[in-house]
């Protein structure tokens, strides 16, 4: 069965999609994006427990259809990128520079993955590999300078000379724990997300970054095992030891934070429990100091 053929009904088990596929409309994209964010991780983890990570379908459909994990964008978008192909969506992928905060600027090189698809001639764009709070919960219409709200905040994009620029507005956290003064969000805060053009790209164009990424040391990807998923009512993120539960809008324009630290022991049962994940190999928890640990809001 491993090296068996791709099966959209397999796929659909997979994300727990049951209703009959009728129509490639945006009521249909919208129901399977939801369903694919809620059900596949956002996850690194291969690259912490000694798996190669292949940029191949295939392979990618293998790992997270039939051995249930997840992937990071290039695997979990490449993957949604098959399945609307086979439901006849005029789907292409797109490429961006993601920004970096720390650094106050987007990368030099491409280093993510997104989905533009046209539905009755409106384009939206669709991600499902950005994973933590950043991540996008319904597609959003290619339209620049609209305020578009859903669940996990106000998001929108604004073009200039044919690059197009993606961000999201943050809400404040509540952490029980902490003091409100520990964390400085307010409202209105603009977070950068990435930057991109509307070229359209093969697959085969990320196989150097993909590469890349896994060997870099200076990738937050490798300095940090990163599993997250979204909730019905948020979102849950597991960083090193670190599990971030957050609860999208619990006060009016604020998220609830709760933030455990777990055991070695612990985070093998979390990943199962919580994100419905078992490896094959094991898994060497990575959380490199010097970077925050609550990185639900940094992936």
């Amino acid at each position: 069965m491993a090296d068996g053929k791709m099966n959209i009904q397999e796929y659909f088990g997979r994300i727990s999609y049951n209703k009959l596929h009728k129509d490639a409309d945006l009521q249909t994209l919208t129901a399977i994006f939801q369903h694919h964010i809620q059900t596949i991780p956002f996850e690194n983890l291969s690259m912490h427990c000694g798996e190669a990570i292949e940029l191949d379908l295939q392979a990618t459909y293998n790992k997270i259809v039939r051995k249930k994990r997840g992937g990071w964008c290039l695997e979990t978008t490449h993957l949604l990128f098959w399945a609307l192909q086979e439901l006849g969506y005029d789907v292409c992928i797109l490429g961006a520079n993601s920004y970096k905060p720390a650094e106050k600027g987007y990368t030099a090189e491409i280093n993510h993955i997104l989905l533009k698809v046209v539905i009755k001639g409106e384009s939206y764009i669709v991600d499902a590999g950005f994973g933590g709070a950043y991540q996008m919960w319904q597609p959003l219409m290619l339209i620049s300078g609209k305020d578009q709200p859903q669940v996990p905040g106000i998001f929108h994009f604004m073009e200039d000379d044919g690059t197009w620029y993606f961000e999201k507005v943050k809400r404040k956290h509540y952490i029980p724990e902490h003091s409100k003064n520990d964390f400085p969000h307010t409202p209105g805060n603009i977070r950068k997300l990435y930057r991109f053009t509307l070229e359209p790209r093969h697959i085969d164009d990320f196989q150097e970054l993909n590469a890349y990424l896994q060997v870099s040391p200076d990738n937050i990807l490798r300095k940090k095992s990163i599993c997250s998923l979204q909730t019905t009512y948020g979102v849950l993120a597991l960083v090193g030891w670190t599990l971030t539960e957050m609860k999208y809008n619990y006060t009016e324009d604020m998220d609830l934070v709760n933030i455990t630290t777990l055991t070695d022991e612990e985070v093998e049962k979390t990943l199962k429990d919580k994100f419905n994940i078992v490896l094959e190999n094991k898994l060497v928890p990575v959380n490199v100091r010097g970077l925050p640990p609550n990185l639900v809001d940094k992936i």
